[in-house]
């Protein structure tokens, strides 16, 4: 990945290469490998630091690397000191990378100092998820038009944002989205997580929006539907508007509107399936929409609404007369 690199060579961990080669093999997107090896060089600095040998892991030794996980004196893949404390989730991730490598290690019948199964996750904080008010989300989706002083990034961004909260798709898929992805009736074909193929829909209004801002770029024959007005290289073909960017944009209309609940691009997708569950959409379709590969996760999604939750009370509760 671009701007992301990972010395090789401080990585003393066995038939690193191959796994990393399997996982490319096995379809794994280029982020989710690049992710597996930054968790794995994370393991290989907490090795050197305490001078063992990936041959002398023990039990004792994966217990101090949880210790060494929650810590703020971890290094980063950059052999940068961190000042963030990681969360339990992030930590669960990397605990898990190292069950995925050491199972691909017995598959090659190399011997392993520890089974995966004696890796234990660690327990995770239950956090009540926060939706913003639906007028709240329509300001923000609306603040480009009255924020922006440059009119192509204003219709720009607000086109972005229509879209995301009328599709529900992540951040990721939108920022790689062509402009031959999309059909007249407004209609997108997403290659999303996992290599899974769905098709998501824009609404009327922000298909309109979107048409507004492709006017802008009637001369140009770029590729991407997103594309940056700044920096070099802005006639690139592979030029697209970085996800940094859209959350940094998205935070500071957050600021400048005052709203207290924090929104990012991940809160207009959960938005998205809240609101649609909220007007009795079916949790499969919303599934569906959301490229979710259980519904589950998707039940996560639509359960959190206050509004809702009220809502079921009050009609279906036995003595609510």
């Amino acid at each position: 990945m671009k701007d992301k690199q990972i010395n090789k060579n401080q990585i003393t961990l066995p038939y690193i290469d191959d796994f990393l080669l399997y996982l490319k093999t096995s379809n794994y997107s280029e982020k989710t490998i690049y992710n597996y090896e930054r968790d794995l060089v994370a393991l290989a600095y907490f090795l050197q630091e305490i001078d063992i040998k990936f041959e002398e892991i023990t039990k004792n030794t994966l217990l101090n690397y949880k210790a060494y996980l929650t810590s703020r004196d971890r290094k980063t893949p950059k052999s940068i000191i961190s000042q963030k404390q990681l969360s339990s989730y992030s930590i669960n991730r990397m605990l898990s990378v190292l069950r995925s490598y050491l199972k691909f290690l017995i598959d090659l019948d190399y011997e392993v100092p520890v089974e995966p199964t004696t890796i234990k996750l660690i327990k995770t904080e239950k956090k009540h998820p926060r939706v913003s008010e639906f007028e709240k989300i329509v300001k923000l989706i609306e603040a480009p038009s009255k924020i922006e002083k440059n009119n192509k990034v204003a219709l720009r961004n607000r086109a972005v944002l229509e879209t995301l909260f009328a599709t529900g798709m992540r951040i990721s898929e939108l920022v790689n989205l062509k402009k031959s992805q999309i059909d007249k009736t407004g209609r997108i074909f997403i290659m999303g997580k996992g290599k899974k193929e769905r098709f998501v829909y824009l609404t009327p209004r922000a298909h309109e929006h979107l048409i507004n801002y492709l006017e802008t770029r009637r001369n140009d024959n770029l590729p991407y539907l997103f594309i940056p007005y700044s920096g070099k290289n802005v006639q690139d073909k592979n030029k697209k508007i970085s996800t940094n960017y859209l959350q940094e944009k998205i935070k500071k209309y957050r600021e400048l509107l005052g709203i207290n609940i924090p929104i990012s691009a991940h809160s207009l997708r959960h938005g998205f399936a809240t609101y649609l569950a909220e007007e009795g959409a079916s949790p499969a379709a919303i599934q569906t929409l959301l490229g979710h590969e259980s519904l589950n996760t998707t039940t996560r999604y639509i359960n959190t609404s206050d509004k809702f939750a009220e809502k079921v009370h009050r009609e279906f509760h036995p003595l609510k007369k």
